[in-house]
């Protein structure tokens, strides 16, 4: 059984027009939400084994606040593809993954995270910034990963929902 974890970017600051969108970095609330969802990973149980990130600022942002808050200590890898990739683009990365990563991070930008999240689960949910979705899916290797929805959302949380 492998396991998804599926992550928006934190909140990412407009506070100057003139910086490309690429490099827009994080402003306050994603600044404190990232680590929060960092240590959320750390209590679930759910640090990742390799985590992928799409290059924008922002996200590589959040992908550093997770990481030191969830103790992760594994790989990332950046993918200049994954900024403006939507759902296929995502799908193909994973069927590509190397063995044995068995639980994956990806953290990347709307629309393709919950285009993606749809494909892989039948189910329409929100990604705001910072959500995360976990969810199984039931294959063995990566490059297994079928074309019709098969995996299941296991949980999924939102900043504004957590205590």
């Amino acid at each position: 059984m492998k396991s998804l974890l599926i992550m928006r970017h934190a909140k990412s600051s407009w506070s100057d027009p003139d910086l490309a969108d690429h490099d827009r970095p994080l402003n306050d609330r994603g600044k404190r939400d990232a680590p929060r969802m960092g240590s959320l990973l750390a209590d679930e149980r759910l640090t990742p084994d390799l985590i992928i990130c799409s290059t924008a600022k922002r996200a590589r942002k959040t992908v550093a606040s997770v990481a030191k808050a969830s103790g992760f200590d594994g790989d990332i890898r950046f993918e200049a593809d994954l900024y403006h990739g939507g759902c296929e683009s995502w799908l193909s990365l994973l069927r590509n993954l190397p063995e044995p990563n068995d639980r994956v991070m990806l953290v990347g930008h709307n629309p393709g995270l919950e285009m993606l999240l749809e494909r892989l689960t039948g189910r329409r949910e929100e990604l705001p910034t910072a959500a995360l979705a976990h969810v199984t899916l039931p294959i063995e290797k990566w490059g297994r990963l079928p074309r019709d929805p098969a995996g299941e959302l296991a949980r999924i949380w939102r900043p504004r929902e957590l205590g």
